[in-house]
C-alpha cells in the first residue's frame, strides 16, 4: 500500500502541502486565515511525525513522491464525570496535492485512518471542516461521516 507512517524526510514535502490546504481556508475565511500562510512550520512537522500521540501517514505515488498527508490526534476522555471514557483518533489535516486530486488519494488515505483508528481500540474517527469548504463536507459525508456537534459564531 502507497500509504506509510511519514518521515521526517517527509517533512518539507508535508510543508508545500500545507500550503494548499491552507488556501481553502484563506480563500473562504479571510477574516481568519492569513493568505500565503500555512498551519505548521518545518519544525513544527517534523515535532509532530516525531510524537506518537499525534500520528501522521503520507500516500506516496509509484515515484516516491509524497502526493498526500495525514495529520492526526489521539484525544482520550477519561474519569470525567460527564462524559463516557473513550478514545478518538481526531483528524487534524488531510491534504492531497491539487494536481492528484480526483484519484482517490484522499478516500484511500481516509480508510487508511478508518483502519489505524480501529487496531488502536478508538471509538470513533473525528474532524472539523470549515464552514463554506463544501467539498471537504461532501466528500467526508459521502465516505460515511455524520455530524457530531456545530460550532456557530457571531462575529462583533
Amino acid at each position: 500500500m502507497p500509504i506509510r507512517p511519514a518521515q521526517t524526510a517527509d517533512a518539507e514535502r508535508i510543508g508545500e502541502l500545507l500550503y494548499q490546504v491552507h488556501a481553502v481556508h484563506a480563500q473562504a475565511r479571510p477574516d481568519l486565515y492569513r493568505a500565503g500562510a500555512r498551519k505548521y512550520s518545518d519544525e513544527e512537522v517534523r515535532a509532530l511525525i516525531a510524537d506518537e500521540n499525534q500520528p501522521v501517514f503520507v500516500y506516496q505515488d509509484e515515484s516516491g513522491k509524497v502526493q498526500g498527508y495525514a495529520v492526526c490526534q489521539f484525544q482520550v476522555a477519561c474519569g470525567d464525570v460527564s462524559l463516557v471514557d473513550r478514545k478518538v483518533l481526531y483528524l487534524d489535516d488531510l491534504c492531497v496535492d491539487a494536481s492528484q486530486r480526483g484519484k482517490k488519494i484522499g478516500e484511500q488515505l481516509y480508510h487508511y485512518l478508518l483502519e489505524f483508528a480501529r487496531a488502536q481500540g478508538c471509538h470513533s474517527l473525528t474532524l472539523n471542516v470549515m464552514h463554506g469548504n463544501d467539498g471537504a463536507e461532501r466528500f467526508y459525508r459521502r465516505l460515511g461521516m455524520t455530524p457530531l456537534k456545530t460550532l456557530l459564531e457571531q462575529q462583533l
